[in-house]
């Protein structure tokens, strides 16, 4: 099984989703378990000074000006994490639960927090462990952190509360822990505050989510260029030397995907057959410059995730030089607007598709092809309701474009009176995501379809790759009507699974 090593530098997208979602095993470095020991040592010092520290001998938030003495500073510890595993709603999935928890490990490992290298340890462990805390939909601000969902991870590694098992069974997290041979953590000064204040449940959803998006746009350019294919359109607007006078590096690599999948085709370029085009619709034209506006939108959020991998989030924080000071790193606003900003992208993209669909089964818009792609039109419906399903995730995917990040509840005592809803703008990309895979998938069963209706005309190798595969895949093509959610589901899955991709690039070559 593949091994992440966990450094005090941060770490990568691909060691995130490794962990997250392949189960790939964690260990701490000879460098981490050092600094993690030296920065302990200065919290142990300032532990035993009488002077109050910000989260070592006083309360937290709005009680910060109660000095806690030493006899009650485990107390405290545990009774914060306790308290702040307060979270509601359904259970946030397993992938997302992990990459937090490994996120939060990399930043106590950066040597900034306090924590003693045994709490790093049994966090990996659990992890190793294939342990995985339950996690609630709601609880986190997306300021001081995702506090809700990391309390309770913080609350499995005290032996406390539900955690599922390797085997997907949930069961108490005491169990769990002593059938594994790992044993509880009993919290000191500082930690059960530096296992609670980070932006590690949102930026573990961006890096998860990019990763995804990555492959449903070139996916999107796919079905654009099958499209443009079946609607016997031009690919002249996708010559690189347009696209170079507008110099957005998005658009450029989206026109470059759609000419490498429509080369070769024999339906491209009929605009004066029948009845003449001067030019094809903006759903088809400007395929390029909606989708590459994404691409530069993933480009923005990636930055923004490999600077927030980079980083310790904390607070307080201990310093190279020794001291410990408080700060806000721990507000989620960076991730939160990119977050927001993916949701507008992935909002048009799915609308664009939509609309390529819709016209392929308009037999006024579709240049000869049958009313909704139907065998015999009236007697059989086509695929005129799988239209109306890609309608709805679309308007669902513009009520999710709203902006989480916009918004601010004030809490505690109106100590943390502006809050970034981070957390909230990531749940609701998770399932913009979800959609969009789902509305490509319409576009592609549509396209595949009325490229096999257009008789006589030889449709690009990669077009008839994509199709081959497709059907390979339990995806059937023309003929009377059918119950289609099967075929619906199957499309949905060869895209998801990156399939789409995989079946045009022995073509292409790599897709952009």
């Amino acid at each position: 099984m593949h091994t992440v090593v966990v450094g005090t530098s941060g770490t990568t997208a691909v060691d995130v989703i490794a962990v997250a979602r392949g189960g790939a095993r964690v260990e701490l470095s000879g460098e981490a378990v050092a600094a993690l020991a030296k920065a302990r040592g200065i919290i142990d010092a300032l532990a035993a000074e009488p002077t109050p520290v910000y989260g070592v001998s006083t309360g937290f938030g709005a009680l910060a000006s109660r000095h806690i003495s030493p006899e009650l500073r485990a107390q405290l510890q545990r009774n914060i994490v306790r308290s702040h595993a307060a979270g509601m709603g359904p259970r946030v999935e397993r992938e997302v639960v992990r990459a937090l928890m490994f996120l939060r490990l990399k930043t106590v490992c950066s040597g900034h927090t306090g924590v003693r290298p045994e709490v790093a340890q049994t966090m990996a462990d659990v992890l190793n462990a294939g342990i995985t805390p339950v996690v609630h939909e709601y609880g986190s601000l997306g300021c001081s952190g995702d506090l809700a969902p990391l309390s309770h991870c913080a609350l499995t590694l005290m032996g406390e509360g539900d955690a599922e098992g390797p085997d997907g069974v949930v069961r108490p997290a005491g169990e769990l822990l002593a059938a594994h041979g790992i044993a509880p953590v009993e919290l000191r000064e500082k930690e059960g505050l530096a296992l609670l204040n980070g932006t590690d449940g949102m930026l573990g959803m961006l890096v998860m989510a990019l990763a995804d998006l990555d492959t449903l746009y070139k996916s999107a350019d796919v079905t654009a260029a099958l499209s443009l294919e079946a609607l016997l359109g031009t690919d002249k607007v996708l010559a690189p030397e347009l696209h170079a006078i507008r110099p957005h590096p998005g658009q450029g690599a989206s026109a470059a995907n759609m000419l490498a999948v429509l080369k070769g085709s024999e339906l491209t370029g009929h605009h004066q057959d029948g009845a003449p085009r001067v030019q094809d619709a903006y759903s088809v034209r400007c395929a390029p410059q909606v989708a590459g506006a994404g691409r530069d939108t993933m480009a923005h959020a990636r930055l923004v995730a490999e600077r927030e991998l980079a980083s310790s989030v904390d607070n307080p924080v201990v310093l190279p030089d020794g001291r410990v000071e408080s700060n806000g790193n721990f507000h989620g606003a960076p991730v939160a607007y990119v977050l927001d900003f993916l949701a507008i992208a992935v909002a048009d993209l799915g609308s664009i598709a939509e609309r390529r669909t819709d016209r392929l089964l308009d037999k006024n818009r579709s240049h000869g092809l049958p009313p909704f792609l139907a065998d015999d039109a009236g007697v059989d419906s086509g695929l005129m309701i799988a239209q109306y399903t890609q309608a709805a995730l679309v308007s669902e995917l513009k009520r999710l474009a709203v902006p989480a990040s916009a918004d601010s509840i004030p809490s505690s005592a109106m100590q943390e009176d502006h809050v970034s809803m981070g957390w909230s703008a990531a749940r609701k990309l998770r399932t913009a995501v979800d959609n969009l895979a789902r509305i490509i998938a319409v576009e592609l069963y549509a396209a595949t379809r009325a490229i096999e209706l257009r008789e006589g005309l030889t449709p690009a190798p990669a077009s008839r790759a994509v199709i081959d595969a497709v059907r390979a895949a339990g995806v059937e093509g023309p003929g009377p009507d059918r119950f289609l959610a099967p075929d619906l589901a199957a499309a949905d899955a060869f895209v998801r699974g990156g399939h789409l991709v995989s079946a045009v690039e022995p073509v292409t070559g790599p897709l952009q």
